[in-house]
């Protein structure tokens, strides 16, 4: 059951081993009781060229999450990440990064737990869930 992170552009995230376990708990929690999740830290062009590449979309996100799974019996996930992304949403939403890479991952996290945000009213749902995983993981 591993979580594993990846940095492709160098990322600050405080207590890894920590997240790895909170994650692999909610994960669990959910169901999810055999999986693979690699979370790789880029920068925002390598992200762009991802986009591209492979959901057809020109433009700047914070992050990608695919579900490589091949059965319902065994997660295998990668969210891609862009820092620089995540650094200027921190500024812009006046949070601190170390929030916002958490939302991040916890976002990328709930898609693959099933939640979905095309929609305002999935949006508020996602939000809420997103804060409730942060409140269980800072307390």
């Amino acid at each position: 059951m591993p979580v594993r992170f990846h940095q492709i552009i160098k990322t600050r995230i405080d207590n890894k081993k920590e997240l790895k376990l909170f994650l692999e708990k909610m994960l669990s929690k959910s169901g999810q009781n055999h999986f693979e999740l690699d979370i790789i830290f880029c920068d925002d062009q390598y992200l762009l060229d991802i986009n591209r590449r492979f959901l057809k979309h020109d433009y700047y996100t914070d992050i990608i999450t695919f579900d490589l799974s091949d059965s319902n019996d065994f997660l295998k996930a990668e969210l891609y990440i862009s820092g620089e992304m995540v650094s200027e949403n921190a500024k812009n939403q006046l949070v601190s990064f170390k929030n916002e890479i958490h939302r991040v991952i916890f976002h990328g996290v709930l898609h693959l737990l099933g939640y979905t945000d095309k929609t305002a009213s999935k949006k508020v749902e996602m939000r809420k869930m997103e804060d409730i995983w942060l409140s269980l993981y800072f307390g």
